[in-house]
């Protein structure tokens, strides 16, 4: 009995082999071809547009090079120069006023401003591209252009003039340069974020906001805990994009302030493009760039990852 019992056992089925590539080898290759050529000329130009003026970049700022003559190895001399120079320590003081006050200022306005003009019609439809117009325009001309209205002799100045009024420093007292530069960085940028967090706003389920004003909700305590919540990646996105644009600021610096006065407005980015390079100090410039990619990568990194913390953390 056990050995019929054994018999009648059903056999396992053996193993599948492992499935194979059937398809010619021709077959094979022109795929392979299609692929890379697909992909080839993307990969060659970011390769010729960015890989390799980078690494060209790092090596010039191991070296002490004008311009002109040969460039001679010098090690780490830049960038040990880079914390000992007292006009960088400055700039970068510049430099981080305008970046977080410009960010919180544009980031937070432009999600009050997106919020307010949510729903869709005529005025609400002019209002955002209001809010983006300044955009569109050139950095240079909007510099320029505030130049000329907050100028000694500038609009505004001369309005106060006609009615016995000294003119206002705008631009010429160290504080409200500062201040002046910021409110233009950020009027300029503004409209930006709006497109982006009204972008954003589309996505967030009308049920789900409807469902919760039937609970009782108010209007504030929707936005607070839903629909800013819902758009928090975005919210990330913009910070990122805001803080790394405004720690290169420097085309708003020359039309409108020139860096003064007293160097009181000049960033970073000023720095490096309107006195390193004009001095043909090229090596020393390109460590102070290296230098400037170096930390607006880690602050993007630094920004994302706080964020990807805190919603792990609510997830969790």
């Amino acid at each position: 009995m056990v050995e019929l019992a054994e018999l009648t056992k059903p056999v396992a089925a053996p193993p599948a082999p492992p499935r194979r590539n059937t398809r010619p080898r021709g077959v094979r290759l022109r795929a392979a071809a299609v692929s890379l050529g697909m992909s080839g000329p993307a990969v060659l130009l970011y390769t010729v547009l960015t890989v390799v003026p980078v690494g060209v970049a790092i090596y010039l700022s191991f070296t002490d090079w004008n311009g002109f003559s040969k460039a001679v190895f010098v090690g780490l001399k830049n960038y040990a120069k880079l914390f000992s120079d007292p006009a960088s320590g400055r700039a970068w003081y510049v430099t981080g006023i305008i970046s977080v006050a410009g960010t919180v200022l544009m980031v937070g306005g432009g999600l009050v401003y997106a919020l307010a003009l949510r729903g869709r019609s005529k005025w609400n439809s002019f209002f955002r591209a209001l809010a983006y117009y300044p955009h569109v325009i050139s950095a240079l001309i909007l510099g320029y252009l505030w130049a000329a209205i907050l100028g000694t002799n500038g609009a505004i100045n001369s309005t106060l003039q006609k009615f016995g009024l000294g003119p206002i420093g705008f631009l010429f007292d160290e504080k409200l340069a500062l201040i002046a530069l910021i409110w233009v960085i950020v009027w300029a940028g503004f409209g930006f974020n709006v497109v982006l967090f009204v972008a954003a706003l589309q996505t967030v389920p009308a049920e789900l906001l409807e469902a919760a004003a039937i609970d009782g909700a108010s209007k504030a305590q929707i936005n607070r805990r839903i629909v800013v919540p819902m758009i928090a990646p975005v919210v990330t996105v913009a910070t990122v994009l805001n803080l790394v644009g405004l720690i290169r600021a420097y085309d708003l610096v020359v039309s409108l302030t020139g860096g003064g006065p007293a160097g009181s407005t000049q960033t970073y980015g000023y720095l490096i493009l309107a006195k390193s390079f004009e001095g043909t100090k090229i090596g020393y410039a390109t460590a102070q760039a290296v230098f400037l990619m170096v930390v607006s990568a880690a602050l993007a990194l630094l920004v994302t990852a706080l964020r990807n913390r805190q919603d792990q953390a609510a997830a969790g």
